[in-house]
């Protein structure tokens, strides 16, 4: 164990001589085909050449639409069939099933172009207008259908949400297309968008909290815009804008308390069973009445009971013939000595006020008009 502990020791001392350096790169070898001026992002149109052989199987899709867009997928169709057909992608129109299908042919060679025509057949089906949805085929544009009918449960406040999102005269949602650079409709359960990657993200952000009520749209759209003016000063560009941003705080709503029930005595023992109906009956012996003298005894309380709604329905239209109680000559020569000796109470205290100021002297000024009484 000594031994083992020596070497040890010495193969520490000559790690702490020698200072082992790790040098990043020492790997890479030049590229003289890769320079500073190639953007890597940059997304290459696709050329036929590279794909001669065609595709090995048949890739379809298909889709249903709402029946309110069969009249205007019907005229539109022939424009749709033509811009497929420059990628060689055979399209069908079912108005018997209601569905939009889409598949390869022999002469298809981009193989992300069926993921494009998919796209576009599914705006088609959320009310996008046929010559927006063709623009999805562009290798540059990104599409993206946000659900927002299950983020809510109640309709009335799915609703008002949703509107927050258009805005008067829909300002809020063009001020939300100007700032995302996307194209976004709203229409029924699902929000559609297109547009950039980047732009998609900011879209997707804004719809969900809105509906979630985590965000009202309008301080979304001020964020953006200060971002938009921060990417204008070339100083910020490696430094954090969080300092510049606004901070909106959510303000918590007063909502109704639950009304808590109050907490019984706590007991081992099982409440009391309650008495059946049968029990009842023996107590008070009606159990072993007849059938006959049963109905007869319900038909008796019956009456009673019709007897004391007819009495007391009678009272109340025999109160309106009743004549009001006439005062007698006494009674008001008592009332209006009643009012003279509380008029005379409230002359003598507004004397004594007034006497009492009367010998305060200067500045304190004299009680006004009403203590005269």
């Amino acid at each position: 164990m000594e031994e083992e502990s020596n070497s040890v020791g010495e193969h520490g001392m000559e790690g702490e001589g020698k200072v082992r350096t790790k040098h990043k790169g020492k790997h890479d070898k030049p590229k003289p085909w890769d320079h500073d001026g190639i953007d890597h992002w940059k997304i290459d149109k696709f050329d036929p050449a590279w794909n001669e052989g065609g595709m090995l199987e048949v890739s379809s899709f298909s889709t249903l639409f709402p029946a309110y867009r069969e009249k205007y997928l019907q005229d539109a169709w022939p424009s749709v069939k033509g811009a497929l057909k420059q990628f060689d992608i055979s399209c069908d129109l079912n108005l018997v099933e209601g569905s939009m299908t889409v598949s390869t042919t022999r002469k298809t060679r981009d193989p992300f172009i069926i993921v494009k025509a998919r796209d576009l057949i599914r705006l088609l089906s959320r009310s996008v207008p046929a010559p927006q949805a063709i623009k999805i085929l562009d290798d540059e544009m990104q599409c993206d259908i946000i659900k927002i009918g299950g983020l809510v449960r109640n309709m009335e406040r799915f609703v008002k949400r949703r509107q927050h999102l258009l805005g008067p005269n829909s300002s809020t949602l063009k001020a939300i297309e100007i700032l995302t650079g996307c194209y976004v409709l709203i229409q029924g359960n699902t929000v559609a968008a297109m547009g950039s990657i980047k732009g998609l993200k900011q879209v997707r952000r804004i719809v969900e909290d809105c509906i979630q009520n985590k965000m009202h749209p309008i301080y979304h759209i001020r964020t953006l815009m200060m971002k938009r003016e921060l990417e204008k000063v070339p100083e910020l560009k490696h430094e954090s804008w969080d300092r510049f941003l606004p901070k909106f705080k959510k303000k918590n709503v007063k909502q109704k308390k639950a009304k808590s029930k109050e907490k019984k005595p706590y007991t081992p023992y099982p409440p009391p069973q309650e008495p059946s109906k049968i029990d009842k009956e023996l107590e008070s012996g009606q159990y072993f009445l007849s059938e006959n003298k049963k109905s007869q005894k319900k038909w008796e309380e019956k009456l009673e009971k019709q007897a004391e709604k007819s009495a007391e329905s009678k009272r109340k239209r025999e109160e309106a013939f009743i004549p009001p109680k006439e005062t007698t000559k006494q009674e008001s020569a008592r009332d209006q000595e009643k009012d003279d000796l509380a008029a005379t109470t409230m002359n003598l205290k507004a004397t004594t006020v007034f006497m009492k100021f009367s010998c305060v002297p200067f500045p304190f000024r004299r009680p006004s008009r009403k203590y005269y009484g």
